[in-house]
């Protein structure tokens, strides 16, 4: 027997097969069925941005950029936190640019997290959260998000304080909050900053749905960084793929103190280097665009969102309305479902569209067993044809 015999994959990532949205999209891919899992949307960016890339291109910004990013996105980044949410960054020093948010939010774990180390994170949780925190060593300790009777997902208040103790490092928090649409109260927002005073721990705040914050939500978006005492302790973390429907490009961004930001950059320049230079210049273009652009763009979406969910709810689904993001889940209790793996294993064939299991992104799969996600990100015509298909998932298998 070699060492090729067995798996040669370290024992703590070995949990850690192909991703759902891998299976689900190769399912899309063998059945012909309209892709509802994979959150992407089916159009390009908006004009000008697309155009300052092509420009970008063609005159010669195809080498490395600086390691902290083009200097016109960096101030871009700045000048944009402080248009929208009066939140001040020097673009020298506390905006890092990263290939995409993941590995913002993996630099930042690597980088601030030692073996053992705690993060609070609320599941269901997107799935590369719990990839970055094994990674780095670090031990999750999960808060749940449960529906309640007003269909809008809350956690107990008890569990959250539960969760902190004299390991806790840091909290890593998504906002807007993919799968489920949540968005955080103020009064949730400063209970968890609280906690994070009180046991000194850091934030990394996913907010890479900060546009698509729907117009019926209990709340806007709160950048937790806008609390008392929370930016000097907060990591925030955006990008341009879900704002600017550009998400191939992998272009995020990190923004926050100039110790905490260093420490992304310094993690950063060994997993990528730098990314995507005649990219930069563009979403720095996109980044200035009008109001008119982030209104429409969420007006836009929320008719989709509530497109799919009339469709949802005519096929027979039980449907949780999500105050922001590109995903709406449903519970399929009431189509005589008991496990959404094997549903979504099943639906490509049955019905001709693809979703995806909230139950993987649970650390107790009990508490998501019969929720399923669809994104509605895609153009009408194909959410159109989507519910046609979906009406036959009520019927027998």
């Amino acid at each position: 027997m070699t060492s090729t015999d067995v798996d040669p994959l370290v024992s703590r990532m070995r949990p850690f097969g192909t991703t759902v949205f891998a299976e689900m999209s190769a399912l899309a891919v063998r059945t012909g069925a309209v892709n509802l899992g994979q959150g992407f949307p089916d159009t390009d960016g908006p004009p000008e941005m697309l155009a300052a890339a092509a420009e970008a291109l063609r005159s010669g910004r195809n080498q490395y950029p600086p390691g902290p990013g083009v200097p016109e996105l960096r101030a871009a980044v700045a000048a944009h936190q402080r248009r929208f949410w009066d939140l001040e960054y020097d673009p020298d020093g506390e905006v890092v640019i990263t290939a995409g948010a993941t590995e913002a939010i993996a630099a930042a774990i690597l980088g601030l997290c030692e073996p053992g180390d705690e993060v609070v994170c609320f599941e269901p949780y997107y799935d590369s959260y719990a990839a970055s925190i094994t990674l780095a060593g670090a031990v999750r300790r999960p808060v749940t998000l449960r529906p309640g009777d007003d269909g809008r997902y809350a956690f107990d208040p008890a569990d959250l304080r539960a969760a902190f103790g004299p390991r806790t490092r840091l909290v890593l928090l998504n906002s807007p909050h993919n799968p489920t649409g949540k968005v955080f109260t103020p009064a949730e927002l400063s209970l968890i900053a609280e906690l994070c005073r009180e046991h000194d721990a850091l934030a990394v705040t996913d907010e890479v749905y900060e546009h698509l914050v729907f117009t019926d939500a209990s709340t806007g978006h709160v950048p937790l960084s806008t609390l008392p005492g929370m930016r000097e302790r907060t990591l925030r973390v955006s990008s341009a793929g879900k704002t600017f429907s550009c998400t191939g490009w992998k272009v995020g961004w990190v923004s926050g103190p100039a110790a905490l930001v260093s420490v992304v950059l310094r993690v950063k320049q060994f997993l990528t280097f730098v990314n995507a230079a005649p990219l930069q210049p563009a979403v720095a273009v996109a980044l200035a665009l009008p109001d008119t652009y982030f209104t429409d763009l969420r007006a836009g979406m929320q008719a989709r969102r509530d497109q799919l969910i009339s469709g949802l709810g005519d096929a027979g689904f039980d449907v949780l309305t999500p105050e922001g993001t590109y995903f709406v889940t449903v519970d399929i209790t009431g189509l005589g479902g008991a496990d959404g793996v094997d549903f979504c294993r099943t639906l490509p064939d049955r019905c001709g569209v693809v979703a995806v299991p909230t139950q993987v992104f649970y650390d107790d799969p009990e508490a998501g067993r019969r929720l399923v996600r669809f994104a509605f990100c895609k153009r009408p015509e194909v959410l159109t044809e989507a519910v046609t298909r979906l009406r036959r998932a009520s019927e027998p298998a």
